[in-house]
């Protein structure tokens, strides 16, 4: 599987900005694909995630309300819209992917991701 993210950049507060991600590769292996971040200094967040299959949406406390994620099954793109930019939603944006295996309907952890793309710069200030 190979994530590949784009549209990141610098935006002032209250901006807003949105990342894409293609993803290519075995489907079967990716039933979860989601949007990790890691701020300066911090470990890794998971903050937006969707069941491929359902479209079925999940977000972080932080995010929600801000964030939508979104899918275009047909291009297998993902999307990250964020609205309503924060300083503290500095960071490197990551899109992430795993297959779960079993009834699952919640956010995936960053640590539960076992594919990921490049990441993409984000700054707010």
């Amino acid at each position: 599987v190979q994530l590949v993210e784009s549209g990141g950049g610098s935006v002032q507060t209250g901006g807003s900005l949105r990342l894409s991600c293609v993803a290519s590769g075995d489907a079967y292996s990716r039933n979860f694909i989601g949007w990790v971040r890691q701020a300066p200094g911090k470990e890794r967040e998971g903050i937006a995630s969707t069941y491929v299959i359902t479209g079925s949406k999940y977000y972080a406390s932080s995010v929600q309300g801000r964030f939508s994620i979104s899918q275009d099954s047909a291009k297998n793109m993902v999307y990250l819209q964020m609205n309503s930019l924060k300083p503290e939603d500095t960071g490197m944006y990551y899109c992430a992917a795993v297959y779960k295996a079993g009834l699952i309907s919640r956010l995936i952890a960053a640590d539960e991701y076992n594919y990921w793309g490049q990441g993409t710069q984000v700054t707010v200030s």
